[in-house]
């Protein structure tokens, strides 16, 4: 057998003087066999002088070859070039939902609140906490905090206006402004009633409309609703925001299938008992309330506010991109039983 047939070829250096090693030790034993007379073995004087080891010098040079690896993730995910609003993000969900957003590559990105001042501390607040982190550098992110009542149809086109004319275009909505009371029926004030309705529905409906409008190429809108949307939630009485949150879910539907054609996807994320600063107050004062529901959920515990990054990501990506008129529910299985 020859000694290319007996050695693989080898790539690296190291591997090449092994090689060699193993090709010489080899020589010098068919000499040995080969220089017998009249019987008497002659002893060769041939040598196997085994290779030094690398020098560390060696080692970085070889390192330095081989490409850098990047994480292995799916890029249709990347909301990188992307220009992102999220409604009710000066707090609490909205603004986990706006952090989702730029943690997912987005730059450009919205952030309404009812108070101009929450929503541009909120704003600022984001983009620093990126620098801080080493995730971004000072400026990277242009963050932009706009006061306005998405119940007034006139906030909501001057908002859109503005946005328009810094960013020129919207990629992805994420309508997350809404609001919840309990009362039983015939106790809920009419004009709490109306309030609700105007924030959760109407508010919803406009901002869906202006965002549309700066959607020449298609989009993304992701409305959020509730588990309350299709189910009915006790102990606590909450009849106009159980029937708000199903309009939601329906105009999500119907809005996908009339915008179809024009490239904007409309989906809706209805999550379940989120453990948020607001809920622990009220179960921590109440864990009679917080046992039953705990009760109900299969998964055995409440809903973590990150626990929904993935669904916001997904449906605000083009990972989503032939998914339309969905709803996403994250709710630890409660709408299961």
């Amino acid at each position: 057998m020859s000694i290319r047939a007996a050695v693989p070829a080898l790539a690296s250096p190291v591997r090449a003087r092994a090689a060699a090693a193993v090709a010489g030790a080899s020589a010098s034993a068919a000499v040995a066999a080969s220089s017998s007379v009249g019987g008497a073995r002659a002893v060769s004087t041939t040598s196997v002088v085994a290779s030094p080891a690398p020098t560390p010098a060696v080692k970085a040079a070889s390192s330095s070859t081989q490409p850098t690896r990047t994480p292995r993730t799916l890029p249709s995910f990347s909301m990188a070039n992307k220009v992102c609003v999220v409604t009710g993000a000066g707090r609490g969900l909205g603004n986990l939902m706006a952090r989702t957003l730029v943690e997912s590559g987005a730059s450009d990105i919205v952030i309404i609140d009812l108070k101009r001042e929450d929503a541009a501390a909120a704003a600022a607040e984001l983009a620093q906490s990126f620098v801080d982190q080493g995730l971004a550098a000072e400026g990277e992110i242009n963050a932009l905090g706009i006061g306005c009542n998405v119940a007034d149809e006139e906030s909501v086109k001057a908002a859109f206006a503005e946005i328009k004319e810094r960013f020129g275009r919207v990629d992805s909505l994420v309508t997350a402004a809404g609001i919840v009371e309990n009362f039983s029926a015939h106790d809920y004030p009419t004009e709490k009633i109306r309030k609700l309705m105007d924030i959760n529905v109407m508010g919803t409906w406009f901002c869906a409309l202006e965002a549309a409008n700066l959607m020449p190429n298609g989009g993304s809108i992701t409305m959020i609703g509730s588990m309350s949307g299709s189910i009915v939630n006790i102990p606590q009485k909450q009849t106009p925001y159980n029937f708000s949150k199903a309009a939601v879910r329906h105009m999500a539907r119907s809005l996908a299938v009339e915008w179809a054609t024009q490239n904007i996807r409309v989906n809706c994320i209805s999550p379940g008992y989120m453990l948020t600063n607001l809920t622990k107050v009220i179960l921590d004062n109440d864990p009679v309330l917080r046992d039953q529901w705990l009760s109900k959920i299969p998964v055995g515990r409440m809903g973590d506010p990150s626990d929904l990054a993935g669904a916001v990501a997904y449906l605000a990506s083009d990972a989503s991109k032939y998914t339309t008129g969905a709803e996403l529910t994250v709710d630890g299985g409660y709408t299961c039983v």
